[in-house]
């Protein structure tokens, strides 16, 4: 039986993101892991993944819209949504004008009083554009309410970003004076 992209997608991604121990990987302190190793240890997770090759990882990658994980010679890491003890270490970059985040009604109020946090994950995630922060929104509840972050002048004050992929950036945090409804 093939195993399907989203399914190798969501197995590497708690692999790589949430539980490399259960899995017996290694990660750099940029959470990147061998890609044979990964093979391995999905091979040996359950009897579905024992024919998974590195040219059904590669395809996945290149197929996806999301571009959660990324290749590298003999290494494999997934770029965003990392909920592992210590921080991976990340390269700063200049953030676009602004950014998004879809949220639910219930915590929209209080991300615009205490501002945006990281909660459970390494990194606030931000949208690059308002139909991607709608579709995350949608996660968090029926109607999602969009804030706008003006990354700009975060940026300027101080606050640093990172890239995530071409649709995701991150930030330590983002203060709620930055922070507005879209």
């Amino acid at each position: 039986m093939k195993v399907r992209d989203t399914e190798i997608s969501r197995a590497m991604s708690h692999a790589l993101r949430h539980e490399p121990w259960l899995y017996e990987l290694e990660l750099d302190d940029e959470g990147w892991a061998s890609v044979d190793s990964l093979i391995l240890a999905l091979h040996r997770s359950a009897p579905e993944w024992v024919g998974l090759s590195r040219s059904d990882i590669e395809g996945m990658i290149a197929r996806s819209e999301k571009q959660r994980h990324e290749l590298a010679g003999d290494r494999v890491r997934a770029l965003y949504g990392h909920s592992l003890p210590g921080k991976l270490k990340r390269q700063p970059a200049e953030p676009p004008a602004a950014l998004f985040h879809g949220t639910s009604m219930a915590w929209a109020e209080e991300i615009l009083r205490d501002g945006l946090k990281p909660m459970r994950r390494q990194y606030v995630h931000l949208s690059v554009d308002e139909e991607t922060a709608r579709q995350v929104g949608r996660r968090k509840g029926e109607s999602p309410v969009l804030l706008s972050v003006d990354a700009a002048a975060a940026h300027r004050e101080g606050v640093v970003f990172y890239t995530g992929n071409e649709k995701v950036w991150l930030a330590d945090s983002a203060p709620s004076r930055f922070i507005s409804r879209g």
